[in-house]
């Protein structure tokens, strides 16, 4: 059976690949914010109905769950995707643009959103042929914002168990074709850090080193990277920067308060340990330095991304199946971190990339207002996607 799907794939996604690009504009011209995806879950849901898909039980007001059984016994397989945007005004001129101000579909979850629509069409055209069962996850809130854990923590997966998790992001950085996978740890643990600094303030005519947060949070703000200072996991460097600067209320007033938020990037439990520890010695020199207060929070944490080993060979040879071994790649891990680590942690699963860059060079980087993947990465990532989940249901 998995070699006749194989088969049948090209016209199943010569099929379906009209209504999924279709998908793919409207949800990417009306992004929304983390928990906010009202619009977004209810063209979800309103599809995976139409399709003939099982809505569950979904334990985050917004978001999706659905489940297929195939007529076979066989594996339950998970495929998980994100569908939240990013504050980002969007710059792009193309006819399917964001008409939310300040919010964009800026990383390509309206990709794996309308590649998962695809998916939920593919397989419902072939169920009485399919072994295993297959629930499509729609999550809600991947910026930084923890939309996976409100999920599990909602009983997702206690109302709908399943053995394998597999999921995919399209990438601005790779061409059309290219799969990258790794086993093991594919993609950094993030945790979002937030620096808050007091100082004694005054007038601006009259501004002094002594206690002034402006000069101390321009000071800081350069040198975070040096508290990930060779710090490298299987080549690939650690990473700490800052992201947002909040201070001040006038332009002749030195404010009391500066807000530093950022994030920092790391591989292992020890190298997260050595980096705190360089961050509150380089908060300590603030201080001294400025007569100022520091104090950090840590929040939002997003473990590694780390792929079974078993799972990811499998994957492997499914995706050769539909872009042939010279698109599929084994990658360094990444900096760049993804919550579907949190289900990975639960169950064995594997994650990869998916190549959508413009041929022009044109595609821009991820949350930039310039960001743009082609429309047939949504036809690759369905591809590769489906055939990986029958496969895997089969073993």
């Amino acid at each position: 059976m998995t070699s006749a799907f194989a088969d049948d794939l090209p016209q199943l996604l010569d099929d379906v690949e009209g209504p999924m690009v279709e998908l793919r504009h409207d949800i990417h011209a009306h992004p929304e914010l983390a928990f906010q995806e009202h619009r977004t879950t209810q063209v979800v849901r309103d599809r995976l109905a139409e399709l003939g898909w099982e809505l569950a039980s979904c334990p985050t007001e917004t978001g999706a769950v659905a489940v297929l059984r195939g007529a076979k016994p066989g594996r339950r397989i998970m495929i998980r995707a994100d569908i939240d945007g990013l504050p980002v005004t969007e710059e792009n001129r193309i006819s399917f643009a964001s008409v939310n101000e300040g919010v964009m579909h800026a990383c390509g979850h309206d990709v794996h959103t309308a590649g998962l629509l695809g998916i939920a069409d593919l397989l419902s055209r072939r169920q009485a042929e399919l072994a295993g069962e297959f629930t499509l996850l729609f999550q809600p809130a991947e910026e930084g914002s923890g939309g996976a854990l409100a999920m599990i923590e909602g009983g997702v997966l206690i109302s709908n168990p399943v053995d394998v998790v597999i999921g995919a992001h399209v990438s601005s950085l790779a061409p059309l074709g290219f799969v990258g996978t790794k086993p093991g740890v594919m993609m950094s643990e993030a945790a979002s850090i937030s620096i808050h600094i007091k100082g004694q303030g005054g007038h601006g005519a009259m501004a002094s080193t002594e206690g002034n947060v402006i000069l101390a949070v321009s000071y800081l703000a350069p040198r975070l990277g040096e508290v990930v200072d060779g710090l490298s996991f299987e080549g690939t460097n650690c990473a700490c920067s800052a992201g947002v600067i909040n201070a001040g209320t006038a332009m002749n007033v030195v404010p009391r308060h500066a807000v530093l938020k950022g994030s920092l990037r790391t591989f292992t439990a020890d190298q997260q340990v050595e980096a705190l520890k360089r961050l509150r010695s380089l908060m300590r020199g603030v201080e001294a330095t400025f007569a100022v207060t520091c104090t950090l929070d840590l929040y939002d944490v997003a473990p590694a991304v780390v792929n079974d080993a078993d799972v990811c060979q499998q994957v492997v040879r499914s995706a050769t199946k539909v872009v042939g071994a010279s698109g599929v790649m084994t990658i360094p891990p990444f900096t760049p971190s993804d919550d579907v680590s949190e289900f990975m942690n639960r169950m064995p699963g594997c994650y990869m990339f998916i190549g959508g860059a413009n041929a022009d060079g044109s595609s821009g980087m991820h949350h930039s207002p310039d960001f743009q993947v082609q429309d047939a990465s949504c036809r690759i990532l369905a591809g590769v996607l489906a055939q990986s989940a029958v496969d895997l249901a089969q073993l």
